[in-house]
């Protein structure tokens, strides 16, 4: 056994050309993920007027100028987007961690009955729904239409997350609630105290899931919501970068550069979609490093076993 690893250890010929193939490929993806990315960075900090005529790929930014972020923090719409959207993903995703923790916990118990019916009847909503109409008059025949729950309550349970965190849950000993039991221990406080601090791989991965599906939600905003005050961020972002639609009176002049001009106006347009492009996209960035040490292990525990 010693020897055959270290056979395989020793720096052969045949394991520097694989190290060399498998870096090559991976540095190759790793750009091809990243330069995206760079490019919007970039463009959102070039001269408006060389972004637009620029065409191939942008290495560097042409010239340098913040007058587009100017722009964008000049946009009452967007800073009342802003506002809603960390209202929505706030309230939605602890919404979506109680409910998925209430319902995994529960179907996680072996004296519930009916389990495999109700796993059943809840796995058919994952393959199977009503339609966007007959979702529409549901909602709001029960009062969520152009409201904060809108938002909110539509998407409180995700089938998938829960599944994965049922079994994550399934995944401990049995003999440490037993043990939690005999020393009295109610279902609520074996769930606070002995299951959940166990869980923490796992609930941060569905706490991501959850957190970004909420940061990027937009289609529910868009049916559900008519007053414009009440529209998140990425519903707007959808606009201006679908619909083209940046409004004149917010592209006026930035930094004191005139662009009265129909061509120096759709040259910030264009800016503008890149520097909202990166404000929207720079939160969750800056959480993913905080959870990514939870990312791989979470999904280990709470992936589906045979």
């Amino acid at each position: 056994m010693d020897k055959k690893k270290n056979r395989i250890g020793r720096w052969t010929p045949a394991n520097v050309i694989f190290n060399i193939v498998n870096y090559g490929i991976l540095t190759f993806l790793t750009l091809i993920c990243l330069y995206p990315m760079l490019h919007v960075l970039f463009a959102s900090v070039s001269n408006p007027t060389d972004l637009i005529a620029h065409r191939g790929l942008l290495l560097k930014p042409l010239g340098f100028t913040m007058s587009g972020y100017k722009l964008v923090f000049k946009d009452d719409s967007l800073l009342v987007g802003f506002k809603n959207t960390f209202l929505y993903v706030g309230l939605g995703t602890a919404v979506n961690m109680l409910f998925t923790i209430m319902g995994a916990y529960a179907l996680s118990r072996r004296e519930l009955l009916l389990k495999k019916a109700v796993m059943v009847i809840i796995t058919i909503t994952m393959f199977f729904g009503g339609g966007l109409i007959p979702w529409f008059l549901v909602m709001k025949q029960v009062g969520l239409y152009n409201n904060v729950w809108a938002m909110v309550l539509p998407t409180a349970l995700n089938t998938w997350n829960m599944i994965i965190l049922r079994t994550g849950f399934q995944s401990f000993p049995y003999d440490l609630e037993e043990a939690a039991v005999i020393d009295g221990a109610s279902q609520s406080k074996i769930l606070m105290n002995v299951i959940l601090p166990l869980s923490k791989p796992v609930l941060a991965v569905i706490f991501l899931y959850y957190l970004v599906g909420n940061w990027n939600s937009w289609f529910n905003a868009m049916v559900l919501l008519k007053d414009r005050a009440r529209y998140p961020l990425q519903l707007l972002l959808k606009e201006i970068l679908v619909m083209n639609d940046v409004s004149m009176s917010s592209v006026g002049s930035a930094g004191g550069v005139s662009v009265n001009s129909v061509q120096g106006a759709t040259a910030y347009r264009e800016l503008v979609k890149y520097c909202v492009t990166v404000i929207v996209t720079l939160p969750i960035l800056c959480v993913y490093p905080f959870l990514q040490k939870y990312f791989v292990k979470g999904v280990f525990v709470g992936s589906i076993k045979g």
